[in-house]
């Protein structure tokens, strides 16, 4: 039976969640607040959610989050850094009573600190990486919060299974390191720090929609510890990693102006691959949520921003070296930069008495020999085999090196077992053994293989002896290797007069240029791994460099390697995080949409609702209105197959145009002869056609052109290139208007089709420098149109021209919903401040939509608007309107198709 497909997180947050079974929610309450007492919430803000546990999560999310609804218990700035597992090791004590915690110090999280203020306090959430007993969780909880500031996260073994092992490890995983599940059964990725001895459960590789759920509910868990600690207004949230790409909705749609932060360790596939996950959108929308996010290199930057830009229809911006994405009235800066290395931890090691001794041991085995060193994780995306093929090519191409060259791997093995890691496991084994079987001889294997966990102190010290480091991962996050190899090399000043340490510092990287540190390594020979003989090459190259070129390339990744490490990393992020949430508390904040579709819409807090009374009654004690209204998207949906106007809404504006009081226009880029078509029926209507070049003040006048323009030769030149971009573009088309011609791409490959319209508003611009044309790139198109040809143009004429007739405006509406609007809202209030019009002269100018606009006013979509409209009618004629609300309500809905307008219907309309 098909899994029932949740559309909405909110179903999922209150538990309702059948395909995990019992064990869904009955250890919730029992493992929860490490004896902490929840915070009382209080409603601060007319319909602000009150208590958390109480809360009816089926209503729309859309309050205006003014200020928090949690008070405030704690003073200062205070850092909640969320991930999957705690930087802690838990033991069992050998009584067998009770637990025992210790920092993990090899872990990211816990190095972080370094590059945090002082004055900012720490807290960890996330899980526990051991088995603890449901009767002892809560023990646990209370003994890792008072001691280490840690807030401990339990799922239930089975959510954990199917959030953890199902779909992070078998989709997530698999998917962001370029694999598809094409066969029935994907690889399982396997890691040492997984907190659950079983194996995971046998299932298919591909999508699987109850481990989606699953993996909504962990990150429900995780949310519910943050809200137990969290205090809004003064902390910074900063997540980590593909297990929680959910968790920012939970977070915003709670806490509208909570700061957030999110770093994705991992690689971020490309579009073409990422665009396979069933579940893309709602992930990409969720992080959205955040006000930061992180990556370690432009690569992966780029890909996640191609996403956005194809699946979203959400471009990127650049300023000032900042990367940033416009989402409702927000900016969702974009981070990138490199994680480091723990210096002080690392050299500490180097001193250590035991490293020293066993450098000594180490040249002693390899004296004479040329140490290549390869460092990684048994796993199916580092290319060990692919090293050990390329070592057996050097070996073989170039013979000088039998005898002399020893590859030694160290491959720190896994806890879990697959099939996938069984087969690679043996093409390795098969490998070394027959080039130890080929090229050796007594006293010499060319290939050392260590399949052990190897100490901190024999890893450096194996770094230390060891003339190159060979990195061949076919895809890796970030991968650290090169850079402990690099400090390891270079030792400390307590060593200079040790005899490990001799002559000038040098070392030599061979990186695959598939992993995340590889652009940072300038220095290094970069390969691609699948070339094994190109990677062969490589490895004769480094270890046959001269050592002068080796000091000057070890130098040079030194001095970054020294610069940039985790201290660097986490500052610096904190640092764009401070920044992208500066405007959080000068803004207004309305949480819209449901499920993944819930996002925050920051606007001007000036910016509201246009409502009903204010303006009827300016309507009614003005003398002479000007009113101007736009087509697509504020008189009929944009999304509307039927782009006629219904007859409720010519019947609105015919009772509008009765009133002799009233100028009406209908202002669009739309053609004069499809205007005058539709709108036949309304004799005294004026309207701009082709924003404003074609104007008639009824249906009686004839129609005026803009005197500027005459000449339309500039279409012959302009016509061609733009041909010429359409025959190479599917999907585009030309749109030929009377004065103006328009290339749209809407339906064309969104980022070919942005790229073409660049380089033909470049194009156009040099062909048409001398023409007295203007080309503009919009949503979707570019226009070439001729110059002074605007609606904000046409607006200040029609209302200059109405103050000549002596009927000089005293009320002024203009409604709108794009950009070619915008200039409308701009142009006609500097019309009021220069005097055109009667003093004190009200100004509605109102954007359909909640969005960043140059209008005061806004109104939800077009059947808000039509509601307004119809109450000024019935303002200008006391009889009841022909066509009743109600009746505009059944019309509206018949050609508005638009997902969220449908759901505004069943809301109050302000002033009704």
């Amino acid at each position: 039976m098909m899994s029932r497909s949740y559309t909405n997180l909110l179903d999922l947050a209150e538990g309702n969640f059948a395909a995990l079974g019992p064990a869904g929610g009955g250890a919730r309450r029992r493992s929860g607040s490490f004896g902490m007492k929840r915070m009382s919430r209080v409603m601060t803000v007319p319909g602000t959610l009150s208590e958390l546990d109480g809360e009816d999560e089926s209503e729309p999310a859309a309050t205006n989050s003014v200020a928090s609804d949690v008070p405030s218990s704690v003073s200062g700035e205070r850092l909640l850094v969320v991930s999957n597992q705690l930087p802690i090791v838990a033991r069992r004590r050998p009584d067998g009573r009770g637990w025992s915690f210790s920092w993990d110090d090899d872990s990211l999280l816990l190095q972080l600190r370094d590059g945090i203020p002082d004055e900012m306090e720490v807290l960890f959430v996330g899980g526990v990486r051991a088995d603890i007993p449901l009767a002892e969780q809560d023990e646990v909880s209370q003994a890792l919060y008072d001691r280490f500031r840690c807030v401990a996260v339990f799922l239930p073994e089975s959510l954990h299974d199917r959030f953890y092992h199902s779909f992070c490890k078998r989709q997530l995983w698999p998917l962001f390191h370029y694999m598809l599940p094409f066969a029935s059964s994907a690889p399982t990725a396997t890691s040492s720090s997984s907190s659950s001895s079983s194996a995971p459960p046998a299932g298919n590789g591909r999508f699987d929609r109850g481990s989606w759920e699953a993996y909504v509910l962990a990150n429900k868990f995780f949310f519910e510890k943050v809200v137990e600690v969290i205090n809004p207004e003064d902390d910074y949230v900063w997540v980590h990693d593909y297990h929680l790409m959910a968790l920012p909705t939970f977070l915003r749609r709670r806490f509208n102006r909570l700061r957030i932060g999110f770093f994705l360790h991992s690689p971020f596939p490309s579009s073409e691959i990422y665009r396979t996950l069933p579940v893309r959108e709602e992930i990409l929308k969720a992080l959205l949520n955040c006000d930061l996010i992180g990556f370690h290199t432009f690569d992966y930057a780029r890909h996640f921003l191609s996403c956005c830009s194809r699946m979203l229809g959400i471009e990127y911006q650049s300023k000032r070296g900042y990367i940033g994405l416009e989402y409702f009235g927000r900016t969702v800066g974009i981070k990138i930069m490199p994680v480091g290395i723990h210096m002080d931890q690392l050299q500490a090691v180097l001193c250590l008495p035991d490293r020293q001794w066993r450098v000594s041991e180490l040249q002693q085995q390899f004296e004479g020999k040329t140490v290549l060193l390869g460092v990684d994780d048994m796993d199916i995306f580092k290319g060990i085999n692919l090293k050990l093929l390329a070592f057996e090519n050097m070996l073989r191409t170039h013979p000088k090196w039998q005898g002399r060259a020893v590859l030694v791997q160290i491959a720190k093995p896994v806890r879990g077992k697959g099939k996938d890691l069984e087969a690679i496991e043996a093409e390795i084994r098969e490998s070394y053994n027959r080039i130890n079987g080929e090229f050796g001889r007594s006293g010499y294997s060319p290939v050392v293989f260590i399949d052990r966990d190897v100490s901190s102190v024999e890893k450096s010290a194996y770094y230390t002896i060891a003339e190159c480091v060979v990195v061949t991962a076919v895809r890796d996050g970030m991968n650290l290797t090169p850079y402990e190899y690099i400090v390891c090399r270079q030792g400390t000043p307590r060593l200079e007069s040790s005899s490990e340490v001799t002559g000038p510092k040098k070392s030599m990287l061979v990186v695959s240029e598939f992993i995340g540190c590889s652009p940072s390594l300038s220095g290094a020979i970069r390969v691609n791994p699948w070339n094994v003989e190109a990677t062969a090459e490589a490895m004769n190259e480094a270890i046959s460099m001269s050592d002068q070129e080796k000091q000057l390339r070890h130098e040079k990744h030194y001095r970054y390697v020294s610069t940039h490490d985790v201290a660097y990393w986490s500052k610096s992020f904190i640092q764009d995080l401070e920044r992208a949430c500066k405007d959080h508390f000068r803004r207004t904040c309305w949480g819209i949409g449901l499920g993944f579709g819930f996002r925050v819409v920051a606007l001007d807090p000036h910016f509201t609702k246009l409502n009903m009374d204010s303006i009827v009654m300016a309507y009614e004690r003005s003398e002479s209105r000007a009113i101007f209204l736009d087509y697509d998207g504020t008189l009929v949906p944009q999304t509307s197959i039927n782009k006629t106007p219904s007859a409720e809404v010519l019947r609105i504006i015919n009772t509008l145009c009765s009133d002799e009081r009233n100028i009406v226009f209908i202002v669009s880029g739309r053609g004069r002869d499809k205007l005058g078509e539709w709108f036949s029926s309304c004799p005294k209507l004026g309207i701009a056609a082709e924003h404003g070049y074609f104007l008639r003040w009824s249906r009686d006048d004839e129609w005026q052109t803009c005197a500027q323009a005459s000449d339309f030769g500039w279409m012959e030149m302009a016509e061609p290139v733009m041909n010429l971009y359409t025959e190479s573009t599917d999907g585009s088309y030309i749109e030929n208007k009377e004065s103006a011609l328009v290339w749209h791409h809407q339906d064309a490959d969104p980022g070919f089709g942005s790229s073409q319209a660049k380089e033909m508003l470049d194009h156009l611009e040099s062909v048409l420098a001398n023409e007295p044309v203007s080309v503009k790139s919009g949503q979707y198109i570019v226009e070439v149109k001729p110059q002074g040809v605007s609606k904000g143009v046409i607006a200040e004429n029609i209302l200059i021209s109405m103050k000549e007739r002596g009927k000089q405006a005293d009320f002024v509406l203009c409604i709108g919903d794009d950009r070619s609007d915008e200039d409308m809202f701009e142009n006609i209030a500097d019309v009021i401040k220069r005097g055109m019009v009667a003093p004190k002269t009200p100004l509605f100018a109102c954007t359909v939509g909640q969005k960043p606009s140059k209008a005061k006013f806004y109104l939800d979509d077009t059947f808000e608007v039509a509601t307004m409209l119809s109450a000024l009618a019935e303002a200008t004629d006391p009889e009841p309107m022909a066509g009743s609300t109600d009746e505009l309500a059944t019309s509206m809905s018949s050609i508005d198709i638009g997902g969220e307008q449908s759901q505004s219907r069943g809301r109050a309309f302000d002033g009704l």
